[in-house]
């Protein structure tokens, strides 16, 4: 009987990839053959720790191996270490599909194998408005896909005739082999995995059960949902082959921007740009709101550029809640052009008229009365 793979490398069971190549590494100086001429003890631990550290560190077929043992490798009486490690046909890949199988998508379903003939998933990407994110939206789409074929109603049997079971593996879509001490399962090679057969296909579908076409679908978009949201319709993909499981439509929602809110969660943001005076001297303005309607503003006298107000519940709805979010509106003062000769006249006036801008501009003083510092220091 074969010695146990990891105690041929001298490791636990559960030892690290950079463990088992540590281990291996040490046993191949030591046992190399150019260090051992006309040693066979030494060849044969040589071989040995090749032939364990060559499964080992392969994930799949150490995972074959903690399962099932040496038997995992085992083909008509032939070792791992035969024919460069016995990984032939219906050798490991038999195995790794049964102990893998559902993880790659191979059977889904149990008896008939109609897990095999499952219908794709499909995609269909979606872009909707801000509007429509915050009101929820119900929208009617057109893609192309397989349906059941009406004509055979999914059989893909002529009319008027049936789908046989399947002689070779009776109608269970797999045919059983002993593998040592275990049996494996492997796809029916005569009706790859339908337990069935049709000897007289259906005309519309070429004995498919399915056929080509454009169907229109309404996706109900709930309010407040996020860039990059998936709605998954069941049964909606492609149908199955020969009566199989129709796959599902995953839709994937992108939002188009806004000509004047940006988006962050549930808050909306919103520069307003008011003029000079409007700033100087206060008063209202209007803002717009994502619902279309209007919120105002009452601007104090002497607003900055950069001064935020907080609207609150007027952003967007946060999905499967009753709450919203804020909008916040940001102030831009606006600089005045295309000034005529008596608006320039009355400007310089004012500025004639103040005290240096310590009143009136007391960010702009006290920056370049530090600057001036600044100048003063660097002269000393």
């Amino acid at each position: 009987m074969a010695r146990d793979y990891y105690e041929v490398l001298g490791v636990e069971k559960g030892a690290s990839d950079a463990e088992l190549k540590k281990a291996y590494r040490t046993l191949a100086m030591q046992f190399h053959p150019d260090r051992n001429p006309d040693n066979a003890e030494a060849e044969t631990k040589f071989k040995e720790a090749n032939e364990a550290y060559d499964v080992l560190k392969d994930p799949d077929k150490r995972a074959a191996y903690d399962r099932y043992g040496h038997e995992a490798f085992t083909q008509g009486g032939g070792g791992a270490g035969a024919g460069g490690g016995g990984f032939g046909a219906g050798g490991f890949s038999d195995i790794f599909e049964e102990m893998f199988g559902d993880f790659m998508g191979r059977g889904r379903a149990g008896g008939g194998g109609a897990g095999r003939g499952r219908g794709s998933d499909l995609r269909y990407n979606m872009e909707i408005s801000l509007e429509e994110v915050f009101a929820g939206a119900k929208k009617d789409i057109r893609i192309p896909t397989s349906e059941i074929c009406d004509r055979c109603d999914g059989t893909g049997a002529k009319p008027g005739s049936k789908p046989v079971t399947c002689s070779t593996c009776g109608g269970a879509g797999k045919v059983r082999a002993q593998q040592g001490f275990f049996t494996i399962e492997r796809t029916c090679p005569t009706c790859g995995g339908q337990g069935r057969m049709i000897e007289d296909p259906c005309g519309a579908c070429a004995g498919q059960g399915r056929v080509q076409k454009e169907k229109t679908l309404s996706v109900n978009i709930p309010a407040g949902v996020e860039e990059g949201t998936r709605i998954r319709l069941s049964g909606e993909g492609e149908a199955g082959l020969r009566g199989a499981p129709s796959g599902d439509l995953y839709v994937f929602l992108s939002i188009s921007s806004h000509r004047f809110f940006q988006r962050n969660g549930a808050d909306l943001h919103c520069k307003v740009p008011i003029p000079m005076t409007r700033a100087t001297l206060g008063g209202n303005v209007e803002v717009p709101t994502i619902d279309g309607k209007r919120a105002r503003l009452t601007i104090p006298t002497g607003v900055q550029t950069g001064h935020q107000f907080r609207l609150k519940t007027k952003g967007m709805p946060i999905l499967r809640s009753p709450n919203k979010g804020d909008l916040y509106v940001e102030i831009v003062v606006e600089t005045p052009v295309k000034l005529t000769k008596k608006q320039k006249e009355l400007l310089e006036e004012f500025d004639k008229a103040g005290d240096g801008g310590d009143t009136h501009s007391p960010q702009s003083a006290g920056f370049f009365a530090k600057v001036k510092e600044l100048w003063d220091d660097l002269t000393d």
